[in-house]
């Protein structure tokens, strides 16, 4: 049996962009890709902590170190820029493998930069 679980958080974020007219996903700072294991074309959950809006997206790699957290397409209607969001990715994995599974986290700072 396979089971979704936990495999990347992006935790709190500042939302610094929203752009309607766009084809839709998300824009993460390529070193917080690369920090919190996920991957271009992920679909991720995005959870806004200013208004409890919930949605899931697909990730397009942002310019490394610019801090940049943008919401491209309809997603930008769920969000306004200075929002607080939590940027999840779930795996699919064998039950057994899950209970050994350690997801990794990441707490960038408010500017969106890792320490």
């Amino acid at each position: 049996m396979n089971i979704e679980i936990l495999k990347s958080k992006i935790h709190r974020v500042k939302v610094t962009q929203a752009e309607l007219h766009y084809v839709g996903s998300i824009t993460i700072d390529e070193a917080l890709m690369e920090a919190s294991n996920i991957i271009e074309n992920e679909k991720v959950q995005i959870v806004n902590i200013n208004n409890g809006e919930r949605f899931e997206t697909y990730v397009i790699k942002g310019q490394k170190h610019s801090g940049t957290i943008c919401l491209n397409g309809p997603a930008a209607r769920k969000v306004a820029v200075g929002d607080i969001v939590i940027v999840i990715a779930y795996a699919s994995m064998d039950f057994e493998e899950a209970k050994k599974w350690k997801p990794t986290l990441i707490f960038p700072d408010e500017n969106n930069r890792l320490s």
